[in-house]
């Protein structure tokens, strides 16, 4: 029995802070149920070391990410995509489900600062994983 599985593609800007932590979550909580794409409409060149650090005190190793260029392909690939800050700048098909999640940008922000946005972020995941398990 092969059923489809739900993709989930993240989107900000430079693909090195939020996203990266909300693919991280999203891939440790659900596994291999979802399948987990993150991309950046300006990828930067790393990902923030804050957002490594404060994921790695959730068991979540970011270290070897690599921030992406986020392509049409992709969407159109996905059943899901959550824009974090990119505004106008991602593509829009019909029939996927758009979600803008308001979150702080950790950019140039010290791991105190990036705890908060983490948690905010975990509890955004956790909302969707019951989303799609409901759906899917």
């Amino acid at each position: 029995m092969s059923e489809k599985k739900a993709s989930v593609l993240f989107v900000c800007v430079h693909n090195a802070g939020r996203s990266q932590m909300a693919a991280g979550y999203l891939q440790h909580l659900a596994g291999d149920r979802i399948e987990v794409l993150s991309a950046g409409t300006q990828p930067g060149n790393q990902v923030n070391p804050s957002a490594i650090a404060v994921m790695a005190e959730e068991g979540i190793d970011l270290s070897q990410a690599t921030p992406k260029v986020l392509t049409d392909d992709a969407v159109k690939a996905s059943d899901y995509v959550i824009t974090m800050g990119c505004g106008d700048e991602c593509p829009f098909y019909p029939g996927k489900t758009y979600l803008d999640w308001k979150l702080e940008d950790p950019a140039g922000q010290g791991v105190d600062s990036v705890r908060p946005i983490r948690d905010e972020i975990r509890a955004l995941i956790e909302g969707l994983i019951a989303e799609i398990d409901e759906k899917f």
